[in-house]
């Protein structure tokens, strides 16, 4: 990598390049002059990476916008280049709704306005421009109300700058950033306040009441106004430009290219709820918000900050998840070197906790989340694991209000973590949940955690890593291996379904042929003893021969899933399969859902099958204790979904390849017509047609052009049909799901005249949480283990009783599914609707 180029990259970072000196003004002008000698010969490689720079280290702006004033000193016309490359950046990201990228250009046309790069008013202007566009979505006469999420985004956009330059704007065009600032809050008095209580963590955030909490958006107008009412002064933010602001000052001023925001879609003809919801819906998609914040720990424990500082961290810490997903070293590198004065672990734990919990999904997927917290505790200590080890105690004295969803990505992080520390972990101080009822979720939690543990490494070493608390092997799942009815090894009595699965083995060892196997059960084991003993024999037999290892199980059903296919050809059988699969692997969950998943994979099994297998009597009843029927549902929804979002990105795909078909077929044909209708003399005489050598190749060009047309126009309508097929399936499913969600809730829950919401359904059976949790909100978390200075072992609450009844557990357990799957899947239930 070039010089000039490293020194770019790692300006404000702690290393060689600049001799380990963490002056910022240092850093400035070594990279200044390095960019200085470079300008003549490499500005058309500078310009672009040094945007490209800005673009991806957002946190570092200050410091590239400094540079860029410097340049400007030495070189206008190079400067105007990046400002007028910036606005062009800026307009695409618009056009395109690519929110981060609009976010960010603001922020460093912001900073450039800071180092006398860019006119103040021409800032101004980009403002007013998106505050109008905002204004003019919520006119419920003139605009679009349901497209609110993009109105909000552009003034989220606007008053996010200005920690960067309010004090510039403040004292340059004070009357003009006034007008804005009045404009701001004209928008925020006419706009909707937004509820997000189907996104919440926990599920007594639900607003209710009189009490009515600020959205995102009114929140950060509330910092905002507390840092102008505090002379615009940001501890968290760096300003390196007033070191060199005597010589900025002479550089000159460039005007900012006109902008325009994209037009929203015109409200739907027939205003209906689900026309509005759907647009809502699509806007929020595109808009969303960025994050929402875990309030984890108690005031008393986090770090004293601003209101504005601890928006401004938020904004580096997502920075810096949000461009760094893809090196995880470097990520927690960055995570833990931010540009502020102060520590800040308590929010980067609480910031990275409510990504990882966002709902409806986290923008990346979990296991990043886990590697940046695992790379976090490498890097800091002395403090992270502590930190972390808080924020455990904390969700965990809260979990049976955290939603389902959140509450199933925290058992498979906190496993996995686990799981890369040895499996250490205080569960002395967890073991009073054996005087919870079997179904309180703080005891569902830690028989969760355990059962993910034991898939992670092996029985036995799980036993050992709870050896502190050891009636904890209460809640581990069962040691022993497959549960096969037709084992000859322990000695029982040995019937004649005994001999059968002898047989069937013997056969499939032999290598005989699915079709030889099939024609056996048809002739002989079908006719004497009936459907139930045939496909409990052969599906007993076909797994016991395959549970041997992930890659037995698949070698067998390749083989032999014509037999299984054979006897289980409708939905009736299919459950009865599932049933054997369940039975046979009933001591190991994870092989369960394996087995059952891959047989879906293998169409042996319908997804609708396996919605009425969950919903089956038994596995009715472990719906509040155990997450086994959860998890094969998810997995069948999961697979169903996938199936969609392939075909769409194949279809997409496609047509993109129709359009250079067509393209490629008319070339192709017109060069043909043209070689046609060409004169050439053959022998002095005028002949229609060129050299026919050259007319065959043209002709043989076409019919190939015009073949391969066809053939992707073929596979299109192909998958096309694959498609409307896949989204009738899905109807179907979601249709088949929800009627057995209704029919269970409708079975249990109470009269809504007792219960009218989930608060109330807990309290039907005393008070919604009688575990004494006093200490608990003012836990202390400094002791290098992160344990609470004030003891709650389980000595200190063998007393503690859940007081929500097994029947609302039940109840609120399923409704928290309910609300999982709708939010999770709510783009498919639209398109059904």
């Amino acid at each position: 990598m070039s010089s000039w180029k490293s020194l770019l990259l790692r300006i404000g970072d702690k290393c060689s390049e600049y001799s380990s000196s963490s002056e910022f003004k240092d850093h400035i002008e070594t990279c200044y002059g390095a960019l200085r000698r470079e300008l003549e010969h490499s500005s058309n490689d500078i310009l672009p990476f040094l945007l490209q720079c800005a673009e991806q280290l957002p946190h570092k702006i200050p410091l590239y916008g400094t540079v860029v004033g410097l340049l400007n000193l030495e070189d206008e016309d190079f400067v105007k280049k990046i400002v007028e490359n910036t606005q062009t950046s800026y307009q695409e990201a618009l056009d395109s709704g690519n929110c981060d990228r609009i976010r960010i250009l603001m922020r460093f046309l912001t900073v450039l306005m800071c180092s006398k790069v860019l006119q103040p008013a021409s800032l101004v202007v980009v403002f007013e421009t998106l505050l109008s566009s905002a204004a003019t979505t919520v006119d419920e006469e003139k605009g679009n109300p349901s497209w609110q999420a993009c109105a909000d985004f552009y003034v989220t956009c606007i008053l996010s700058c200005l920690p960067w330059g309010g004090a510039e704007l403040g004292e340059q065009v004070p009357e003009e950033i006034e007008r804005v600032m009045v404009g701001i809050q004209a928008y925020l008095s006419i706009r909707r306040h937004t509820s997000d209580s189907g996104l919440s963590f926990f599920e007594d955030d639900e607003p209710g009441g009189d009490l009515v909490e600020k959205d995102f958006l009114e929140d950060l107008w509330e910092r905002i106004q507390v840092l102008s009412s505090n002379g615009w002064k940001v501890e968290s933010v760096p300003r390196p430009h007033l070191s060199f602001e005597a010589q900025l000052v002479a550089g000159k001023s460039h005007e900012f290219g006109p902008i325009s925001c994209p037009e929203q879609p015109d409200l739907p003809s027939t205003i209906s709820a689900v026309a509005y919801g759907k647009q809502k819906h699509e806007a929020e998609l595109k808009y969303p918000q960025r994050t929402r914040r875990l309030n984890i720990f108690p005031a008393s424990k986090t770090e004293d900050l601003q209101p504005i500082d601890r928006f401004v961290v938020e904004e580096y810490l997502l920075d810096v998840l949000l461009f760094l997903n893809g090196c995880r070293k470097e990520c927690a590198s960055f995570m833990v070197g931010l540009p502020v004065p102060f520590r800040y672990e308590y929010l980067m734990a609480e910031t990275i906790f409510s990504q990882l919990l966002l709902l409806p999904q986290p923008p990346f997927k979990p296991i990043y989340y886990t590697l940046v917290i695992m790379d976090l505790c490498k890097a800091l200590p002395g403090a992270f694991p502590a930190v972390v080890a808080g924020a455990v105690r904390a969700l965990f004295d809260k979990i049976a209000d955290l939603d389902m969803e959140c509450r199933t990505r925290l058992i498979l992080w906190f496993s996995h973590h686990l799981s890369n520390f040895q499996f250490i972990w205080p569960w002395e101080e967890w073991a009073y949940v054996l005087d919870l009822p079997n179904w309180a979720p703080q005891r569902v939690f830690v028989q969760e955690v355990l059962e993910r543990e034991v898939r992670l490494s092996y029985w036995d070493k799980i036993k050992q890593s709870i050896e502190n608390a050891p009636a904890l092997e209460e809640l581990l799942p069962p040691k022993g291996g497959p549960n096969f009815k037709y084992s000859l090894e322990d000695g029982g009595e040995r019937t004649e379904q005994h001999a059968i699965s002898a047989e069937i083995s013997n056969k499939v060892k032999g290598r005989q042929t699915a079709h030889e196997i099939i024609s056996l059960i048809e002739e002989n084991i079908y006719p004497a003893h009936g459907l139930e003993v045939t496909l409990s024999v052969v599906v007993q037999t076909l797994l016991d021969i395959g549970s041997k290892s992930f890659t037995h199980l698949i070698t067998v059903l390749e083989r032999y899933g014509q037999v299984i296919a054979k006897i289980c050809p409708d939905q009736d059988k299919q459950v009865m399969l599932i049933a054997e699969v369940s039975s046979y692997w009933k001591n190991n969950a994870q092989m369960t859902s394996i087995a059952i998943d891959r047989m879906m994979g293998y169409r042996l099994i319908s997804n609708l099958a396996i919605v009425r297998w969950v919903f089956s009597p038994e596995n009715i009843e472990q719906f509040h204790i155990s997450d086994r029927p959860w998890e094969i549902l998810r997995n069948a929804v999961s697979k169903t979904y996938n199936r969609i979002t392939d075909l769409r990105k194949e279809i997409s795909s496609l047509k993109k390849g129709v359009i250079s078909a067509e393209e490629a077929a008319s070339k192709a044909k017109a060069a043909l017509e043209a070689a046609e209708s060409k004169l050439t003399l053959v022998e002095g005489e005028p002949v229609l047609g060129e050299n026919p050598v050259r007319l065959k190749r043209l002709k043989t060009q076409a019919e190939k052009a015009e073949e391969e047309e066809v053939s992707i126009h073929d596979s299109l309508q192909a998958k096309e049909a694959l498609l409307a097929r896949a989204l009738d399936e899905n109807e179907v499913l979601f249709l088949s799901l929800y009627k057995n969600f209704s029919n269970v809730l409708v079975e249990r829950l109470p009269d809504a005249s007792r219960a009218g919401t989930l608060q109330a359904l807990k309290s039907i059976h005393g008070d919604s949480m009688a575990v004494d949790l006093e200490e608990s909100s003012t836990m202390e978390v400094d002791d290098e283990n992160g344990r609470p200075k004030k003891s709650q072992l389980n000595g200190s609450k063998a007393s503690n009783i859940y007081n929500v009844g097994e029947k609302e557990q039940w109840c609120l357990s399923t409704l928290g599914y309910v609300k999982a799957f709708s939010r999770q899947y709510a783009s498919e239930d639209y398109i059904t609707l």
